[in-house]
């Protein structure tokens, strides 16, 4: 997973991109990508909305975020930084998933 699959250099700008870093950027995009989602379902809606789809993409999102910072660089400042958001996100999707009282499965 750290062999690098692309170099760029731009000038001043060097990006290497590893097999790591590609798992943190799909991570950042879902994470980032879930207000996307959040924003089209309550203009849909007319109010605010948290659709299950904003969960499972933090949740997804978190958990490749604490693979990257845990197992492709060793960062505790990154762990820390994801690992909250990835209990409430869990949490939530419960929420969400469990039957309520009265509802049938």
């Amino acid at each position: 997973m750290n062999e690098i699959f692309l170099r760029l250099d731009l000038g001043p700008i060097h990006l290497v991109i590893t097999g790591w870093k590609l798992v943190g950027y799909l991570g950042v995009g879902l994470f980032a990508g879930r207000w996307v989602v959040q924003l089209i379902a309550s203009r849909r809606a007319g109010r605010p909305v948290m659709p299950r789809a904003f969960w499972y993409m933090s949740v997804s999102g978190s958990l490749l975020l604490l693979g990257y910072f845990t197992l492709g660089k060793n960062d505790s400042v990154g762990v820390l930084s994801n690992l909250f958001p990835a209990f409430t996100a869990v949490y939530n999707l419960w929420l969400e998933i469990k039957p309520r009282p009265g509802q049938t499965a």
